[in-house]
């Protein structure tokens, strides 16, 4: 585990999946991010890589060959190298092994960089494509926060607010697949209350959200966290089935859809990296 602080925050990182597992404000003394309590859901904020979501019958397919992976990929269970910049900032690495290349065989170096600026964290993803061929992948955030994350607080006294969205249009999931069917949730003043009913059917995935923040706020007091993300086309929300957490997850790609065809190159939100370039994208929490 590293640990890093400032004046305001102390994080610590884990270097199985570089998975931020302490988010803790010295100011107000909350701790911002879910417990990973097993009852509920074992992880505090995986990173998603090489896929997000699920793929359909769990194999792609490339080249004329099948590869098999698990919802999610596999980079949330591989152990990262660490290099420890300062105290308020890290880089964790992950390559290509002779185990990723069986189910996913692309080359490639995975950064996550995190680092604190003042009262915000900063993460960071870098893809660099180290082969000769084109490199094909998704990654996206899944980060859980606690709610509720005060005392004398309740799950529905907390909301989410959109910077932009008045209205928000969500693909249902089906069996972890994208399905056709759309539904809309019109917004009261910009504000999505929270409550345990919106997840029972599995995630919220968005592909048309405007907002380029999301702001966890309640009812109660001023507390809350500020959630600043640009350039992921996809946005999912998600809590375990009455677990007392939110994850707010931007992502660069996509479950397959119900009717895909499971071949690579065309599927959706799929990203393509020429050899030897880089691709970054980042993501901040800024936490009151």
């Amino acid at each position: 585990m590293i640990t890093l602080e400032n004046n305001y925050l102390k994080i610590s990182i884990a270097a199985k999946g570089a998975e931020l597992q302490v988010l803790y404000s010295k100011e107000t003394k909350i701790e911002y991010l879910w417990s990973a309590d097993p009852k509920y859901w074992a992880k505090h904020s995986p990173v998603l890589f090489p896929i997000v979501g699920s793929l359909k019958d769990e194999h792609f397919k490339y080249d004329g060959a099948e590869y098999k992976l698990p919802r999610h990929g596999f980079a949330r269970d591989h152990v990262f190298a660490a290099e420890k910049i300062s105290n308020t900032e890290v880089v964790f690495t992950l390559s290509q092994s002779d185990e990723t290349l069986t189910v996913y065989p692309f080359y490639f170096e995975l950064k996550l960089i995190y680092k604190l600026i003042d009262r915000k964290l900063n993460l960071t993803y870098e893809v660099t494509n180290t082969g000769t061929n084109e490199m094909l992948f998704s990654i996206g955030a899944h980060p859980a926060f606690a709610v509720p994350n005060t005392p004398n607080t309740s799950y529905e006294d907390y909301y989410l607010a959109f910077n932009t969205d008045e209205k928000l249009t969500y693909c249902k999931l089906e069996d972890g697949l994208v399905a056709n069917e759309t539904e809309s949730i019109e917004l009261n003043g910009h504000k999505l209350n929270l409550k345990h009913e919106l997840f029972y059917n599995d995630a919220l995935v968005f592909k048309t959200m405007q907002s380029s923040c999301i702001s966890l706020l309640n009812n109660k007091n001023d507390y809350g966290l500020h959630f600043h993300f640009e350039g992921f086309p996809f946005f999912g929300i998600w809590a375990a089935p009455d677990a007392p957490f939110v994850c707010l997850e931007p992502w660069c790609g996509v479950a397959d859809g119900v009717n895909h065809n499971q071949e690579l190159q065309q599927k959706e939100g799929i990203i393509s990296l020429a050899p030897h370039k880089n691709w970054t994208r980042f993501w901040e929490v800024e936490c009151f």
